[in-house]
């Protein structure tokens, strides 16, 4: 088959966004708006439900389909009626981007101090979150004949040094793991590591005058931080059919931070 630049569109597909009801500087937020550009109709999802729907309505008002829905990721039951959401929406889903997590509010106590209730929390929406949501979509991207599913870890696992980072390494696990047991199915599943991301939530965790800027400026290939708008691109690849036989892969999108073989 010869490639065309019509393989990285996503006409008559179905996109789920976890964490996308950001209204400012947000990657769920632009996750959400590329997608519908590329011409995925596009469900916006987020535990602040008026802030998925002002995504949507953004959507919708430069010509997409979109609708808004509030779920917790950390509760089945919500996470099945996110997916009930879609297919009585739009018929269906093809595409799932696990965006939500938890990052500002994590807690960075070391292991010896930090709480079990805060350890349970992070892995609740972090992992726990990411699986709830593929379970909820799984059957029906099998309906349809094959999906994609994108985990959004983190350049901050590599190495994991806190429980946020062990999250986001755990998440890595889940995505082979879901993508060996669902390929034959037509579902691939791959992660997006990000690196520092100039998001309203990234600055708020490392200010521009951060000691860590200055770290990343001297380890980085290219520059230290990247805007959100510059992960749409791995992400539209992983979700169109020009990377159908791509799956169990963890990209950096990070200015060369991580540096892996």
């Amino acid at each position: 088959m010869t490639f065309t630049l019509d393989q990285f569109r996503l006409d008559d597909k179905v996109a789920v966004v976890t964490g996308a009801g950001g209204r400012g500087n947000s990657i769920g937020r632009a996750y959400a708006l590329g997608l519908a550009g590329a011409g995925a109709s596009v469900v916006v999802a987020d535990l602040n439900e008026d802030g998925a729907r002002a995504v949507a309505e953004e959507i919708v008002a430069a010509g997409g389909k979109a609708i808004g829905v509030r779920v917790d990721v950390a509760d089945e039951a919500s996470t099945l009626a996110m997916a009930a959401a879609a297919i009585a929406a739009f018929g269906g889903v093809d595409i799932l981007v696990n965006n939500a997590a938890l990052m500002v509010d994590v807690s960075y106590d070391n292991c010896e101090t930090v709480s079990l209730d805060a350890w349970n929390k992070a892995f609740a929406v972090n992992l726990n979150g990411a699986l709830l949501c593929a379970r909820a979509v799984i059957p029906s991207m099998r309906e349809r004949g094959g999906g994609r599913i994108i985990n959004q870890t983190s350049g901050g696992a590599f190495p994991a040094t806190g429980l946020y980072g062990i999250t986001k390494l755990a998440l890595v696990g889940l995505t082979t793991t879901l993508a060996k047991q669902f390929g034959k199915a037509g579902i691939t599943c791959n992660a997006i590591a990000p690196g520092n991301v100039t998001s309203d939530a990234g600055k708020m965790l490392v200010p521009d005058d951060s000691p860590f800027i200055k770290f990343l400026e001297m380890t980085c290939a290219m520059r230290p931080r990247g805007t959100p708008d510059e992960l749409v691109g791995t992400a539209l690849l992983l979700c169109s059919p020009a990377g159908q036989w791509i799956t169990g892969q963890t990209i950096h999108v990070d200015g060369g931070w991580v540096l892996r073989p």
